[in-house]
C-alpha cells in the first residue's frame, strides 16, 4: 500500500510499514509581466516646451523654463520584488545585466526578457565603467546628480528628497528603501524634507535608484532621487575608506583555503602543524604555507651531495650507502643526524699570537 501526501513541499512514501521522507526541491517561479504592452520612448516625453529633446536630461531643450521641482510627474508602475520576480532567459546568459524595465514596473517581456528579474547581491560583480544595468558610467556627475552616476569613485548613497515630514517618517523610509537591498545607513533631516540612504552593495544603490525615482511614501509625494555628494565629514570619509577595506578582505577570504583562514583567525582552538615525522621540529611558517613536493620534500628536489669537512672524526661508509634512503618520508636522513650527533668538533686556538694591533706576522722590506 503507497500513500502520499503533500505539505510543505515534503513527500512521505509509506512502504511496507515503512516511512520515508524526501525533501523536494523547490522550484523557482518563472517571472511575471509587469504590464501588458511597453509604452514607446516618444509617449513618454514631457509636454514639448522647445524644438529640441535632450535625452541625456529627459527634458526639451529652449522655450517656456519649466520647474523642474514642481513638474514631475508621478510614476504609474511599480516594482514589487516578492510577486514580480522569477527566472527569465537572462538566468541562462553569462555575466547578463539586470532589466531596466523590470526595476521601473514596466516589463512586459517576463519570463521571455533577455535580464535578470530579481535584486542584485554581493555575487553580481561588473566592470566599475557600467552600472548594474548595462548602461556607461561617466567621469564625472551630472549637474543635478542624476543619471547613470561616475565610475571614479563608488557611491552607496541616495540623495530622496521632497518628503513629507511625519513622526515616523524614519520608519517609513527605512521600510521603503530597505526592499531593495541591504541598507547600512539612513539618514533623514526633518527640517528640511530629504533623507540619505546608504547601501551595503553598490548595485543595490543603483537598482533603488531606478525603483524609487518618481514614486511616492505614503502621502502621494513624488519623490526625487539622485546620487548624493561625497560627504566631507572626516568620519564618514573613514568609514567608507574602512567599508572598502572590508570588501577586499572580504574577496581575500574567499579566495584563500579555509584551512589556512581558520588559522590566521584561530577559532577558538590551535591547529598542529604536521612535524614530518620529526620529534619536537617546529616548522617554519614560510615552509608550512608553501608545502608542496618541492617545496617541502626533500625528493622533489635534485639531489646534492653534501660538502665534506675536516673534522676529528672520520665519516662512516656506512652512512653513504643509504645517503638517499627514506627520502620521501623525512626531511633529515635518522643516519645523517645520528652521525653528526657522534662528531666531535675541535677548534684550536693560537694563545701566541697578539693580535690586539690588527697586525699578524708583519714584516717589513728593510728587513728582508
Amino acid at each position: 500500500m503507497v500513500s502520499v501526501s503533500d505539505e510543505e513541499n515534503t513527500q512521505n512514501v509509506s512502504l511496507n510499514n515503512k516511512e520515508k521522507s524526501v525533501e523536494k526541491k523547490k522550484k523557482r517561479r518563472p517571472a511575471r509581466r509587469q504590464v501588458e504592452g511597453r509604452e514607446r520612448t516618444g509617449e513618454l516625453m514631457p509636454p514639448q516646451t522647445g524644438q529640441v529633446f535632450n535625452i541625456w536630461y529627459g527634458k526639451w531643450a529652449g522655450g517656456d523654463k519649466e520647474d523642474k521641482y514642481i513638474n514631475k510627474n508621478k510614476s504609474e508602475t511599480r516594482c514589487n520584488i516578492k510577486r514580480d520576480s522569477g527566472y527569465t532567459r537572462g538566468d541562462k546568459i553569462k555575466g547578463a545585466y539586470f532589466c531596466l524595465f523590470f526595476a521601473r514596473g514596466s516589463c512586459s517581456d517576463g519570463p521571455d526578457c533577455t535580464f535578470l528579474h530579481r535584486l542584485p547581491n554581493v555575487h553580481d560583480i561588473y566592470s566599475p565603467n557600467v552600472d548594474c544595468f548595462g548602461r556607461d558610467k561617466h567621469s564625472d556627475y551630472r549637474d543635478d546628480m542624476g543619471g547613470v552616476g561616475s565610475f571614479m569613485r563608488q557611491n552607496h548613497t541616495l540623495y530622496c528628497g521632497r518628503i513629507h515630514v511625519t513622526d515616523d517618517i524614519e520608519e517609513i523610509v527605512a521600510r521603503h528603501f530597505s526592499e531593495w537591498g541591504e541598507v547600512e545607513r539612513i539618514r533623514v533631516l526633518n527640517s528640511r524634507g530629504v533623507a540619505f540612504i546608504t547601501y551595503v552593495n553598490e548595485a543595490n544603490a543603483q537598482f533603488a535608484k531606478e525603483a524609487m525615482a518618481h514614486q511616492s511614501l505614503e502621502n502621494n509625494e513624488v519623490l526625487n532621487v539622485r546620487w548624493a555628494t561625497q560627504d566631507p565629514n572626516p568620519v564618514s570619509q573613514a568609514r567608507d575608506a574602512r567599508r572598502i577595506e572590508e570588501q577586499a578582505a572580504e574577496a581575500i577570504r574567499r579566495a584563500l583555503p579555509k584551512e589556512f583562514i581558520a588559522e590566521l583567525e584561530n577559532y577558538g582552538k590551535k591547529i598542529k602543524r604536521d612535524d614530518f615525522g620529526l620529534d619536537g621540529y617546529d616548522v617554519p611558517d614560510d615552509i608550512w604555507y608553501a608545502r608542496s613536493s618541492s617545496a617541502v620534500n626533500p625528493a622533489g628536489r635534485p639531489s646534492h651531495i653534501p660538502v665534506e669537512t675536516s673534522i676529528e672524526n672520520t665519516s662512516d661508509p656506512s652512512v653513504s650507502e643509504n645517503v638517499y634512503e627514506d627520502e620521501t618520508n623525512e626531511i633529515f636522513l635518522r643516519k645523517t643526524l645520528d652521525t653528526l650527533q657522534s662528531f666531535n668538533v675541535v677548534c684550536t686556538t693560537d694563545s701566541g699570537l697578539n693580535n690586539s694591533l690588527g697586525l699578524v706576522e708583519y714584516t717589513s722590506d728593510e728587513e728582508v
